[in-house]
């Protein structure tokens, strides 16, 4: 299949990655910046493009791998004079319908996973999860997720939005707890590596039971004592002290409702 790639970030630089490696085509990728649209292209082929007028009428698949922000902008300029294509986007929050009104055939890759360029990854162990308008775009959308995936599964827009909060709660907000656990051990010259084996084991005990039910810390017996002497140390920083709170708050309330 012939694929055209809109943008140049985390998500294309390794999505088209999996795509050319599993036999398709990447004939252009496109983005604002000339080193971008360069570095994406050296990696999974295609001539590297800065300018919207040169895209390719040629391409079987458009796929745009952009912020939520560009999407209903770049759409239109995409799909005029190419509507009988197939055009799909890899965005958690967006709606399939974000291309209604201009294109005949439409779907969502949504390949549920955190990207760097600087980490390679097994993309066929990267849940996707897709959907789409109708029979030609679900044939397409369905041979490239399971050209590069080894867990494919339908979900709608609505549910999608759901299944991105919640991977946010998953992922950047725990890694956001990570960056505060560094904070507070900067300050007091320790090193972060100290919470690796921690972080590690919590990680491998969710691979196994219910992220529920393996909760421990002073919060899940709700140890007054603890949480008022920790909350007291981030007094001088009351956002953080709010959210040490909170959480602790919700951590205790998921408990007792066991």
């Amino acid at each position: 299949m012939k694929i055209a790639i809109l943008g140049a970030g985390r998500v294309a630089f390794h999505l088209g990655k999996a795509l050319m490696s599993a036999g398709h085509d990447i004939i252009q990728v496109y983005s604002r910046t000339a080193s971008s649209a360069s570095e994406v292209a050296l990696r999974c082929g295609g001539a590297p493009i800065t300018d919207i007028s040169q895209l390719t009428y040629e391409a079987d698949a458009y796929l745009f791998a952009v912020t939520d922000m560009a999407l209903p902008h770049l759409i239109p300029l995409v799909c005029k004079g190419r509507e009988e294509r197939v055009f799909l986007h890899t965005a958690g929050s967006m709606a399939l319908d974000v291309f209604q009104g201009m294109a005949f055939h439409y779907a969502v890759l949504y390949p549920m996973q955190t990207f760097s360029k600087e980490r390679e990854l097994d993309f066929s162990q990267i849940p996707c999860f897709i959907e789409a308008n109708d029979a030609k775009a679900l044939e397409t959308v369905t041979s490239m997720a399971n050209a590069v995936s080894r867990r494919v599964e339908l979900l709608s827009s609505d549910d999608r939005k759901y299944l991105h909060l919640a991977a946010v709660f998953a992922c950047n907000f725990s890694n956001h707890c990570f960056a505060l656990a560094a904070e507070i051990l900067k300050q007091h010259h320790m090193s972060f590596d100290v919470m690796l084996p921690l972080i590690d084991e919590t990680v491998k005990k969710v691979h196994q039971f219910s992220p529920r039910t393996v909760q421990t810390g002073p919060a899940v017996r709700y140890d007054e004592n603890v949480i008022r002497q920790q909350s007291q140390l981030l007094r001088k920083d009351p956002l953080m002290k709010d959210l040490y709170d909170r959480l602790s708050l919700s951590i205790h309330k998921l408990s007792i409702e066991q």
